[in-house]
């Protein structure tokens, strides 16, 4: 499923040359709207890969978890630390569960 874009949130990264989310996005499908706004433009060829998710600064993607694993209101929310990640999953009856990972090549 492609990200879903929070639109009050979006800032298109302050309006630079190239936002995060469409530099990071594998598949070249993240792009800035004229509205300056990210948006998914090939939603059927999001490889679910969360790069653009665990790199936009203000928490403005998200994930949800397709239905046939969790229903529309499940969602996977990353939240990227300088050594760690830590994911939080919602669960479709609204249970919360927190993960943190150290971040590959963390000294730490």
């Amino acid at each position: 499923m492609p990200p879903k874009v929070d639109r009050e949130k979006c800032d298109g990264c302050k309006a630079e040359k190239e936002s995060l989310c469409e530099q990071v996005c594998p598949g070249d499908l993240m792009h800035l709207g004229e509205d300056q706004k990210a948006f998914c433009r090939m939603p059927r060829d999001c490889w679910d890969c969360m790069s653009c998710i665990k790199a936009c600064p203000k928490g403005a993607l998200e994930t949800r978890i397709p239905y046939q694993l969790g229903y529309h209101v499940a969602r996977l929310i990353p939240m990227m630390g300088t050594n760690t990640i830590t994911w939080t999953c919602i669960d479709l009856n609204g249970k919360v569960e927190r993960y943190q990972y150290r971040n590959r090549g963390s000294d730490d």
